[in-house]
């Protein structure tokens, strides 16, 4: 049965259509062992329903966040991101750079200065018509000297941006980027009008399929049905309510009673009670979400390899997928290139637990006797706090002291994310 047993790994990964599927099992004479489960769980619905209002309970949420795209750093905003906004490349399901704001895009031979032309008819929910003006300001408000955005880093390798007339943007780099396109579709990068700045960007203008109706920056966001949005098939509901539920449990109640419609990040704890709960559908999809320990390389000590390789060795992922994800993961092999991806490396060698050599690398770095400052908020992701925890007593083997500081979910992400040494993240 290993062969279906491949298949299906394929199918849930999105690396073969369900068409490909049963025809690859039917040929193998397998189809009897199919779960239906399986196949009714990747089929698409025979047509989505118009119409209603849509309501989303959403964890990470904070008084701190903005509309900015530069500071979008939790769930909760960067979900209003993408009901209200477009960026110029879209990564549809199978991880491949299509045509979003921008038509289409070529490069000169050695990739250094690309050109992107815009589709025509584009407009801001206020009704001013996108150009290249305003796709250059929305990708220079990541590039300023006083920029905080997280995409500023992989934004480095622009020289210069111009637009070559109103609907055509060019792109110098300082090397030759063949991803460059993949870039261009980061959420942070979504298009805005040229000029807004300050409280303007809590209007959350944009050109997505969705208005901006109410915003309450961690609590609850109201947005409507763009009647002039551009992209077909895309938009189905009335309206949209986003409500900022940061607590699991609270979020569970909301969904059993109906308040909500949607939540993210289920306790896996008790998942297996929710999947017996008539009328609640859990989806389990092998995805590109990853859970992250950052470690700023600027903050001693963490700028020595040897403390980085220590670290690396002393944590047991697989217990960590056990204790913490309940089975629902595989361990991460420190790079954010999902198994999903066209791009995943199958033959890197797992880096696995390694204790003994953790306190040779640790003892190299003469750091044995440091006690290091984890920090961790449930605001990371369900079971941040007790991942932070078991990973203290996991590096105990290897004669390394962490000490758990427990952080407010309020303002995680604002006061902890890149500015404390090292941090639960994803």
């Amino acid at each position: 049965m290993s062969t279906l047993k491949e298949l299906e790994k394929l199918l849930t990964r999105g690396k073969i259509s369900r068409r490909d599927f049963i025809t690859r099992v039917s040929a193998l004479g397998l189809m009897a062992a199919v779960s239906p489960a399986l196949l009714s769980g990747t089929a698409k619905a025979a047509g989505p329903k118009k119409g209603g209002r849509f309501i989303i309970g959403i964890t990470g949420g904070s008084t701190t966040d903005s509309m900015d795209p530069g500071t979008l750093t939790s769930n909760m905003n960067q979900n209003v991101n993408w009901q209200i906004r477009n960026c110029l490349v879209e990564i549809d399901h199978n991880f491949n750079a299509i045509p979003e704001l921008a038509e289409s895009w070529g490069s000169t031979p050695d990739a250094k200065v690309w050109t992107f032309k815009l589709r025509k008819g584009i407009e801001f929910h206020n009704g001013k018509t996108m150009t290249a003006e305003d796709v250059i300001f929305s990708i220079k408000h990541h590039l300023g000297e006083k920029s905080k955005s997280a995409a500023k880093g992989y934004l480095k390798s622009i020289e210069n941006i111009k637009a070559d007339g109103k609907y055509e943007v060019i792109f110098e780099l300082s090397g030759g980027s063949a991803d460059f396109p993949f870039i261009l579709g980061d959420y942070h990068l979504t298009i805005c009008p040229a000029g807004t700045e300050g409280p303007e960007w809590e209007k959350g203008m944009g050109t997505g399929g969705y208005i901006l109706e109410q915003w309450e920056p961690g609590v609850r966001a109201f947005s409507k049905r763009n009647p002039n949005y551009w992209k077909e098939g895309r938009a189905h509901f009335d309206e949209i309510e986003t409500l900022s539920i940061t607590d699991t449990n609270a979020r569970t109640n909301a969904l059993k009673t109906g308040r909500i419609h949607y939540m993210d990040r289920v306790e896996l704890k008790t998942v297996h009670l929710l999947k017996k709960m008539p009328g609640i559908n859990v989806s389990a999809i092998t995805g590109t979400a990853h859970y992250t320990i950052p470690m700023r390389l600027d903050q001693s000590p963490y700028g020595d390899n040897n403390v980085r390789m220590a670290l690396k060795l002393a944590v047991d992922r697989d217990e960590l997928v056990k204790q913490i994800l309940r089975g629902y993961g595989e361990p991460g092999n420190d790079h954010p290139i999902a198994p999903v991806n066209q791009y995943h490396a199958n033959n890197l060698e797992q880096r696995k637990y390694d204790p003994e050599k953790a306190k040779f690398y640790m003892k190299k770095a003469g750091k044995l006797d440091h006690t290091f400052n984890l920090h961790a908020a449930d605001a990371a992701f369900a079971g941040a706090v007790d991942a932070a925890v078991l990973i203290k007593e996991q590096v105990k083997k290897a004669g390394i002291n962490i000490n758990v500081v427990r952080e407010p979910d309020d303002g995680y992400w604002s006061n902890v994310w890149m500015k404390k040494e090292w941090c639960m993240c994803y």
